[in-house]
């Protein structure tokens, strides 16, 4: 079997767009090869190797296009410290800071009728958490950096499952 970084070559990811070139899914390149050899995909970029069977070679995909337009409802990423964390770059969204623990904060506090949901939880450094204590932002005298919000399907590709590739970065507009 044939490996790349590690991987074995038929379960490495390849980033699938939708018919008007938006990121949708990440899909095996054995998903991708089903997908082109049936007709629904058309390979955009490829890596540099090619799949042989005994009369044919097909490239490797990196990044297919499917033939329909598919329409699909937001990605319901779960709600999660983690996620939280993940979404805001372990970055304190009150001083900036990167380091020391970080936790969740709540930009309106449950006790004034604040919920738990993308556009009310940060991450949030000790220092900060505390200084804000069960008072708003404005009440405690600090500032968010960055509006919390949902994150769609180009932030979720990017952010929660990576680019592992570099002909991506153009498709989840990060060029």
């Amino acid at each position: 079997m044939i490996k790349t970084a590690g991987v074995p070559l038929l379960n490495r990811s390849v980033l699938v767009l939708n018919q008007s070139y938006e990121p949708i899914h990440v899909c095996s390149v054995r998903r991708a090869i089903v997908l082109v050899f049936r007709g629904r995909a058309e390979v955009i970029e490829s890596l540099d190797t090619c799949i042989r069977s005994v009369s044919q070679q097909f490239p490797v995909p990196s990044v297919v296009r499917l033939a329909i337009y598919v329409r699909i409802s937001p990605k319901q990423l779960a709600l999660s410290k983690r996620n939280i964390l993940k979404r805001d770059g372990h970055q304190c969204q009150y001083c900036g800071t990167r380091r020391g623990p970080m936790t969740v904060d709540h930009v309106t506090p449950r006790t004034q009728g604040g919920r738990e949901s993308w556009h009310n939880l940060v991450c949030a450094c000790l220092r900060c958490n505390n200084r804000k204590g069960n008072r708003s932002p404005d009440q405690a005298g600090l500032a968010l950096l960055r509006k919390p919000r949902q994150p769609n399907n180009v932030t979720f590709i990017s952010h929660f499952i990576g680019v592992p590739d570099w002909r991506w970065r153009p498709y989840l507009f990060m060029d």
